[in-house]
């Protein structure tokens, strides 16, 4: 398999032209005080230096059955703002800059009139994509955004983007790592804005020192845990990816 922007095309995955699968909640969903994560798969693709690439990419939704945050509005606002309902959308949380994570994002933030967050060291990326649209809030380390009375907290991770950042929902039991950490490693850190050195600085000090059962949704591809990628890390080093 062709590796892009950080993760592996799984075969099997839903595609946003069955809207059914597109909207499909994750499987048994996580709970905490009557918040769950509900998953989409949208496809499209990615550009940067010079090269685009056909990916799909993971969009997270985690909310109750009032309001929700969208975390990377990918390629299909129809498709999120369907999963959205007619709940109060509280804002569009990007995880990092690259524009197959953030394409939608001011399409289903101006339909809701829900704020857009970014990470500011990511504002060159966000502009090579959206040139006339600002974000319209700045994400910074250890803010907190809550839904349903349960706290995202911001966790800025560079490395694959100066400003990425992951999602660290302690009471649902899950992190949200952006390309940050994948099953099976790191982020794709071989394009501009990235360093191999300063992600693994910030999977180190920033993610495996979560409770090892912390269930880790990615950006693309399948979820996996801290515990299941701990053992890891000095094999990531030693392969430089």
């Amino acid at each position: 398999m062709e590796r892009r922007d950080g993760m592996e095309r799984r075969d099997g995955t839903a595609r946003d032209g069955d809207a059914a699968a597109a909207g499909r909640a994750e499987g048994g969903g996580t709970e905490g005080g009557g918040v769950r994560v509900d998953h989409l798969v949208t496809s499209g693709t990615f550009s940067l230096d010079g090269g685009t690439w056909e990916v799909d990419n993971n969009v997270w939704l985690v909310g109750d059955d009032s309001e929700v945050f969208v975390v990377d509005a990918a390629h299909d606002a129809d498709a999120i703002l369907a999963a959205v309902g007619d709940r109060r959308l509280l804002g569009v949380i990007c995880t990092h800059g690259h524009d197959d994570h953030i394409d939608a994002a001011p399409e289903v933030a101006d339909r809701t009139g829900a704020p857009v967050l970014l990470h500011p060291e990511d504002t060159v990326l966000w502009e090579m994509k959206h040139p006339d649209r600002k974000p319209d809030g700045a994400l910074a380390d250890g803010d907190v955004l809550t839904v349903g009375g349960t706290g995202l907290r911001v966790l800025h991770t560079p490395g694959h983007s100066p400003g990425a950042v992951c999602l660290y929902a302690e009471e649902l039991g899950t992190v949200f790592s952006g390309d940050t950490l994948f099953q099976g490693g790191p982020g794709a850190t071989g394009r501009s804005y990235s360093s191999f050195p300063v992600i693994v600085d910030s999977i180190r000090d920033r993610l495996l020192t979560l409770p090892p059962e912390t269930v880790v949704r990615t950006g693309h591809g399948d979820a996996t845990t801290i515990g299941a990628e701990a053992p890891h890390l000095e094999e990531w080093i030693g392969r430089g990816h």
